[in-house]
């Protein structure tokens, strides 16, 4: 009966004794968790901040999108204005005569029959063209004639050629109202408008009546001593 007792007691102690030991190491256990459960917490604080850079990337990235896109619409814009500029160019181009209209608006006169003195009409470009075989006297008249009392001062010589001072070749039109003057009339015996009255002289200069300007001279040149071409300076 006593010797029970003691191995009750002795068993007693024994798991005391054991779960005194747990107790010690679950106690010693515990910071050593608290404290790696606290480095966690640490360490998820202080991980950096990648936002910042990301921004800045995105917003590089946006930049060079749009430099990109206004690079794209200004060579667009370019191409676009070249092609505008030669198509109005083409068109500007076919309101041109052609060459052969061209051909046609000059006209070629032998003017070795016209008499001294006399007058031929020609139709050049659907106007009278007059081609005058100046006198000695005539080409002195229109030589000494004073420009101050002239509407349209000009000297005889800027309108005919210097080496063929006899030759005077104007547009058959009055300068006032488009009317066809009569030559070798009126008081300065050259041409005559009786429309309203204008007197031209031999020259082809306004000298009387409501006409504004003097009678026009044309492009011409002589290709030899009979042949002369209307509509052009050269040949």
């Amino acid at each position: 009966m006593k010797r029970t007792a003691i191995s009750a007691a002795a068993t007693l102690r024994a798991s005391t004794a054991v779960s005194g030991s747990a107790s010690a190491t679950l106690t010693r256990m515990a910071p050593v968790l608290s404290s790696g459960s606290s480095k966690r917490e640490v360490h998820e604080i202080n991980v950096p901040d990648w936002g910042h850079y990301k921004r800045e990337a995105q917003e590089g990235g946006e930049s060079g999108g749009r430099a990109f896109s206004y690079m794209v619409l200004g060579t667009a814009g370019v191409g676009y204005a070249a092609a505008a500029k030669h198509t109005v160019i083409k068109f500007l181009d076919s309101m041109n005569p052609a060459a052969n209209v061209r051909a046609m608006a000059n006209v070629e006169v032998d003017v070795s029959n016209i008499a001294e003195g006399t007058i031929m009409t020609v139709k050049w470009r659907g106007k009278p063209l007059f081609i005058r075989h100046r006198t000695a006297e005539e080409i002195a008249d229109a030589e000494s004639a004073p420009l101050t009392d002239m509407r349209d001062p000009c000297p005889d010589a800027a309108r005919r050629k210097a080496d063929k001072p006899e030759w005077l070749i104007v547009l058959g039109v009055c300068t006032h109202l488009g009317c066809v003057p009569l030559g070798g009339q009126g008081e300065y015996g050259g041409w005559f408008c009786p429309c309203h009255g204008s007197h031209y002289d031999t020259a082809g200069r306004i000298r009387k009546g409501p006409a504004p300007l003097n009678l026009e001279v044309p492009p011409y040149v002589f290709k030899d001593d009979s042949k002369v071409l209307v509509g052009v300076d050269s040949v």
